[in-house]
């Protein structure tokens, strides 16, 4: 007798002898589908009418030539996708007990009674590309179910890839195994299934080294054969290939985060080992989605944010280093290097931006868009690589360290400005940064940390004075001060979205901005001068100059007023009717990430947003606790978010001439700052005045942080402690209004 559920061999076959037709097999396979998708048991027994689905039989060889292919091709289509569709389900467990047992039994009559997977694995290397990806898509599945219930790997899969791993010829079975595999460990990724994972990458480490070390050599001789060359010899099909090869390493190198620090195999380096093959082939391949595949991994795995794009973040943030981890990012920095020195960035192509429908086609009174995505990535490679570098060299890098590091930015200025127009036109260097990374903020983060890091060397290695190194900073474009102020004017001052920043884990903001706020309080004079300097349309002007024009006493006036608990400074800032010339963003005004006054504990008459006017910015009515000053303006609407700044108009810094800043001051009477020059409708704003205003912006904006964290804090709704970020913030405050006392009793 038969236990429930259980089904002989020669059921199966007297079932599939039952349907002679294709057709009536095809009936039988879409109402077995139809009731798993409905959660219960088909009435008659598939498995064998889903293996002579795959496999020549009588009927095929009967059906007419011109109608043989299609119901042969539709017929294995649907057998595979229902083992896939049972396999998965099984996987994930969302099937009833009593179908769950159908399904068991039915699997183990095809894989193990019938030898199914060997049947699959013939599939990969069948000419039609969908025959093939849906036998690697049921293989991917069924390994998948058999590593969860009894952690073992095919033995057949196993073969079969490493078989083709380790002859390595380009062709449709290399890139079924490719994508195969690439597809397992990205779901054991998802799944966080280390001690699996560690199992899996062990049985094809040894394959993989030898189809990297084939496909990628890291020195190129008359022995060996890139990738990159085989494009006749491939039958075209050495692009897709290769862009396999890429996602495969991509996920190697997240599973080196993964498997932490006990990781000893070699397939997981691949990236960092074969770092100077990737470099080449982005200059010397023949088709750009190959280079741009092979740069982007580059950039994601110097940026340690592999396997981004299949959402593995979460997941790889709980890995551990490696013991090879610095070695290996210090060799990828170094080949990068290595390759710009040797005029690298000269064979990197850039094309026009492109969209959804594929490249845009420029018109003739249209300037050229270059590829931003490509520039990107072409610079944080380069900006991140020399950091490592500067990292790795630690104190001991001299002079000659800090030329070195100028050649670099330098190659990185010149291939931007070939590149892109935009970037030709600005004179203001430390503008590029703004204008390249403007729509994505993470990546914007990242390269200013890094040219950070990068003045911080200069600086400390140059022996120049403070202003000589800002000077020289400006020129590289590497000025942080510039970088930050161009920050704030890209947000129109806007606190809340520097909240935003501080409370994502998408951006190393919070990072960049404690490192910045040290900086800030020991250098408050290079911050101010850099204020006068980045709005003036004078971007020439040094800023010695700057600094000159900012405390000319000629300018402004002192006076006391008969109001002892006011202080206001008058503006004769001309008001144009437009917004700042800045480029636009797509934020609507008054919309944030994160709703900060939603919640029953926070106090909503303290935002400094209104929702009742969503379309004044933030920097409209502020408070300026730090100079003890409350700026009151009003006028057109400006954006909350702006993407690109042109050095070329500085007018529309404040709504309406003769606005001022006012505030009730909490001691003594203090004096007045007014503008002995006359204000009109056709007025520009001096020099001196302009860096006061910006100056006044940028502290306002970071006291009303500071504010805004403290209540969170209060009330327990900021996500992590934020006490030393607080006490930065209150020392630029102090800097602010000692600099400002100064300038008073001048």
């Amino acid at each position: 007798m038969v236990p429930h559920g259980r089904v002989s061999t020669m059921e199966h076959s007297a079932s599939c002898r039952d349907l002679s037709t294709m057709r009536e097999r095809f009936d039988c396979l879409t109402e077995a589908y139809t009731c798993f998708l409905m959660g219960t048991c088909p009435s008659q027994c598939v498995a064998c009418v889903i293996f002579c689905g795959l496999v020549s039989g009588e009927d095929r060889e009967r059906a007419p030539s011109e109608n043989r292919r299609v119901n042969s091709a539709e017929l294995s289509c649907i057998s595979m996708t229902l083992v896939e569709k049972i396999t998965s389900n099984l996987t994930s467990g969302s099937l009833s007990p009593a179908v769950t047992l159908h399904c068991v039994e039915m699997l183990k009559v095809l894989f193990q009674d019938m030898d199914l997977m060997s049947l699959l694995m013939q599939q990969f290397q069948a000419e039609d590309q969908i025959i093939s990806h849906l036998a690697a898509k049921t293989v991917s599945t069924w390994v998948l179910y058999q590593l969860h219930k009894s952690g073992t790997v095919s033995p057949v899969w196993q073969q079969k890839c490493v078989q083709a791993f380790y002859s390595s010829l380009p062709g449709p079975e290399l890139d079924t195994c490719l994508w195969s595999l690439t597809e397992v460990l990205k779901r054991l990724l998802k799944g966080a299934h280390q001690e699996i994972l560690w199992k899996l990458l062990a049985a094809f480490d040894s394959s993989l080294s030898t189809l990297c070390s084939k496909l990628l050599p890291k020195e190129r001789d008359k022995t060996t054969q890139c990738l990159v060359d085989l494009p006749s010899s491939s039958g075209g099909r050495w692009g897709t290939t290769f862009c396999l090869l890429l996602d495969l390493l991509e996920l190697l190198t997240a599973c080196s985060v993964i498997c932490g620090a006990g990781i000893c195999l070699e397939s997981p380096r691949m990236t960092y080992v074969h770092a100077s093959a990737l470099l080449m082939a982005i200059g010397c391949s023949s088709e750009y989605f190959v280079k741009k595949r092979a740069l982007l991994l580059l950039k994601r795995a110097v940026l340690q944010k592999a396997g981004e794009d299949w959402a593995l973040g979460e997941v790889l943030l709980t890995g551990l280093k490696h013991k090879h981890f610095d070695s290996d990012r210090s060799v990828l920095s170094q080949s990068v290097l290595t390759a710009v020195a040797t005029d690298w960035l000269h064979s990197v192509q850039v094309e026009s931006s492109s969209f959804f429908g594929g490249t845009r086609s420029i018109r003739g009174e249209e300037g050229q868009k270059p590829d931003c995505v490509m520039l990107r990535a072409v610079s944080l490679l380069l900006l991140k690589s020399m950091e490592l570098h500067i990292q790795s060299a630690g104190g001991t890098a001299g002079v000659d360290s800090s030329t070195e590091v100028s050649k670099y930015l330098q190659s990185l200025w010149g291939f931007l400005r070939r590149c892109s127009v935009q970037l030709t036109e600005n004179t203001h260097r430390c503008c590029w940064v703004s204008l390249l990374f403007g729509e994505q903020d993470d990546d914007m983060m990242e390269a200013a940390k890094a040219l950070f890091s990068i003045f911080l060397h200069h600086r400390m290695c140059s022996g120049l004075d403070d202003f000589a190194v800002l000077e020289a900073a400006c020129a590289s474009g590497c000025n942080p001060h510039c970088h930050f102020l161009l920050l704030l004017q890209s947000i129109s001052f806007d606190h809340s979205i520097l909240l935003d920043f501080l409370i994502s884990t998408e951006t190393c903001f919070l990072e960049y901005f404690v490192r910045y706020l040290k900086f800030l309080q020991a250098d408050w004079q290079g911050f101010t001068a850099t204020c006068g300097r980045i709005r003036s349309p004078h971007f020439h002007r040094s800023l010695q100059q700057s600094l000159t024009a900012l405390c000319a006493a000629d300018t402004l006036k002192v006076t006391c007023k008969d109001e002892p608990d006011q202080v206001k400074f008058s503006s004769c800032a001309q008001s144009t009717g437009a917004t700042s010339p800045v480029g636009r963003v797509g934020l609507a005004a008054g919309f944030h990430l994160v709703e900060y006054d939603s919640s029953d504990e926070s106090d909503p008459e303290n935002m400094e947003v209104s929702q009742d006017e969503p379309a004044a910015s933030v920097c409209d009515k502020s408070t300026f606790s730090a100079l003890g000053v409350k700026q009151e303006i009003s006028g057109p609407p400006v954006p909350i978010r702006q993407k690109q700044y042109e050095a070329s108009d500085s007018t529309g810094l404040l709504s309406r001439p003769n606005s001022t800043l006012e505030r009730r001051a909490e001691g003594p009477c203090l004096p007045v700052l007014q503008s002995e020059q006359p204000s009109g409708p056709n007025m520009a704003p001096q020099p001196g005045q302009v860096a006061w205003e910006t100056l006044a912006r940028a502290v306002v904006c970071m006291s009303e942080l500071r504010e805004v964290v403290t209540r969170l804090q209060t009330n327990k709704l900021f996500p992590y402690n934020p006490s030393s970020l607080l006490k930065l913030l209150a020392q630029v405050e102090n800097c602010s209004k000692q600099s400002c006392l100064l300038h008073f009793n001048k």
